[in-house]
C-alpha cells in the first residue's frame, strides 16, 4: 500500500495544528527539540516515544545529548512529510502537555 505525501496545504495545516514543529529546510519532515531537567526524564521521554512509535509502526530519527531530545519525522515509504508523522506529532505533544 502506498504512502502518500501531504499536500502543501495539508502540511501547512498540520504545522498550525502543532506550532513547536518546525519544517526541515527540504520540506520533506518535521522537527522539533525537547528540553528536559535532566537525562533521566530526556530517556523517560524517549522510551514513551518509542512504545508510541512502536505501537504506530512509524519510527522517528532522533538523538540525545544529556537532556536534550531532538526529534525528526518523516515518511521515508512517502518519500517527505505524511499522515503518519501527523498523527505522530499529536502524540508526542500529548506526551509534554
Amino acid at each position: 500500500m502506498a504512502v502518500e505525501q501531504l499536500t502543501q496545504a495539508e502540511r501547512e495545516e498540520m504545522l498550525a495544528a502543532h506550532p513547536e514543529w518546525s519544517l526541515r529546510d527540504d520540506g520533506k519532515a518535521i522537527c522539533r527539540d525537547f528540553k528536559f531537567g535532566n537525562f533521566s526524564e530526556a530517556w523517560g521521554f524517549m522510551s514513551r516515544v518509542a512504545l508510541i512509535a512502536e505501537k504506530q509502526d512509524h519510527h522517528p530519527e532522533w538523538s540525545n545529548v544529556y537532556n536534550n531530545v531532538s526529534i525528526t519525522l518523516s515518511t521515508h515509504d512517502a518519500g517527505g512529510l505524511s499522515a503518519r508523522d501527523a498523527k505522530m506529532a499529536k502524540a508526542i505533544d500529548k506526551l509534554t502537555q
